[in-house]
């Protein structure tokens, strides 16, 4: 699918953490796909979510591989302007617990979907195709992405 069909009438998108490591890592096979994402919310076109759970896994790599500036980039990519940064509260709690039992998801992807419901996203950005079961929000993957 097109780009710009898939993300047409998406203004709140939440980040799955894959495709923000593929941003910072320039990822050989998805850096463009995810580039493109982040290009519309400079552009003012599209707002990014992500949680402390996206961003916990992304710096998971970078501190075991020691690399400071890898970390600091992925703390700039998911706090800057045109991110809308959420903390997980009760709401998001009690959600995930029913997405972990509707789905049979585990807790960390059950937080994430649910955490880009209470945010309102019409959209979820991830590479993992098995989370396509879910029907709450429309799950895009980066792999099926077109530039």
């Amino acid at each position: 699918m097109k780009f710009e069909e898939a993300l047409a009438g998406v203004t709140r998108l939440y980040l799955d953490t894959a495709p923000v490591i593929y941003l910072v890592e320039r990822n050989p096979q998805f850096f463009d796909q995810v580039r493109g994402v982040f290009q519309k919310v400079d552009e003012g076109q599209l707002t990014v979510v992500a949680s402390p759970i996206t961003l916990a896994e992304c710096l998971v790599g970078a501190y075991r591989m020691k690399h400071a500036e890898a970390a600091t980039t992925f703390f700039e990519c998911l706090t800057q302007e045109g991110t809308d940064f959420v903390q997980i509260s009760v709401a998001i709690a009690d959600r995930a617990a029913q997405l972990r039992v509707k789905y049979n998801l585990d807790l960390t992807d059950a937080f994430q979907i649910a955490t880009a419901l209470e945010a309102g996203c019409e959209a979820f950005l991830t590479n993992d195709i098995q989370l396509k079961r879910v029907t709450e929000v429309t799950i895009l993957a980066v792999s099926d992405l077109e530039v």
